[in-house]
């Protein structure tokens, strides 16, 4: 292929955003603090001699609030961080020294999507339900895709439809659909880099637990090494019936942070 063609390929290409507002009062975990926006300084506070003004505005967000991608350093299990390295040596109050997010290559190449609310024929799972190995299985059969190691997984639930309805979406009371620590297995067995869903944590929540308990964080994140990415948009992708698609993985490089605000891109060839 020539690079004229490639580009015009690349020029061609639908660009999915896959990634949720960032603003005040957005669904999120109660566990990290609440975005906020300030405009600090507004036009007319300060005019300069040709007339001209500016505005700029003060953010503050956490590592884990909003579309974000989970640093190996977030979780630990009886003390120690993947790689059975000692969580306590590692993190100060200036964050972790190994581990964090600015540890994370940006990502550029080939996602698949495995689409459990079409496996079930619904436009989102019920709050709760956990998704299985055969419901994962099936996703991938009727999507006729292969996943090769190192690449990203997704898994559709439908989930960000719920983004208007904050009490719905935060999952709180009523649960949240994810999969369990069998389907977790599942997914590292393919040796992914990153897996990512829609709701605020990549795992099973169901009905008035909370995040009391996150067993899958452990196995990915502790255990396996992979990347987690949460709160994503799926519901484009998932309208739009598409299973395999470029991804651009890019989260904010804060160094020694568990976690970094992102905004993924899918390119789907046209």
């Amino acid at each position: 292929m020539s690079p004229q063609r490639a580009w015009r390929m690349l020029r061609e290409s639908k660009v999915v955003d896959l990634s949720h507002p960032y603003r005040v009062g957005m669904p999120q975990s109660p566990n990290h603090p609440p975005f906020r926006l300030a405009l600090e300084r507004r036009h007319g506070d300060h005019v300069r001699g040709d007339g001209a003004s500016a505005a700029n505005e003060l953010i503050v967000i956490g590592g884990h609030v909003g579309t974000h991608v989970d640093a190996l350093a977030h979780v630990s299990k009886d003390g120690r961080v993947h790689g059975g390295q000692s969580a306590q040596a590692l993190q100060s109050n200036k964050g972790f020294a190994h581990l964090g997010i600015d540890e994370f290559e940006p990502y550029v190449g080939r996602a698949v999507l495995l689409d459990v609310t079409a496996v079930h024929g619904v436009a989102s799972l019920p709050p709760g339900y956990e998704v299985t190995v055969d419901d994962l299985e099936r996703a991938q059969r009727d999507a006729a895709v292969e996943i090769e190691p190192g690449e990203v997984v997704l898994v559709g639930t439908g989930w960000s439809r719920n983004w208007g309805d904050k009490a719905l979406f935060t999952g709180q009371e009523w649960g949240a659909p994810g999969p369990g620590p069998a389907a977790a297995h599942w997914l590292a067995e393919h040796r992914p880099r990153a897996v990512g869903a829609e709701t605020i944590a990549f795992e099973h929540i169901p009905a008035g637990d909370g995040h009391a308990l996150l067993p899958v964080h452990s196995m990915l994140l502790v255990e396996r090494g992979v990347n987690i990415v949460e709160t994503m948009n799926l519901a484009p992708l998932i309208d739009l019936g598409v299973t395999e698609f470029g991804l651009v993985l890019n989260p904010l490089n804060v160094v020694g942070a568990t976690g970094g605000p992102v905004r993924p891109l899918a390119v789907i060839p046209a």
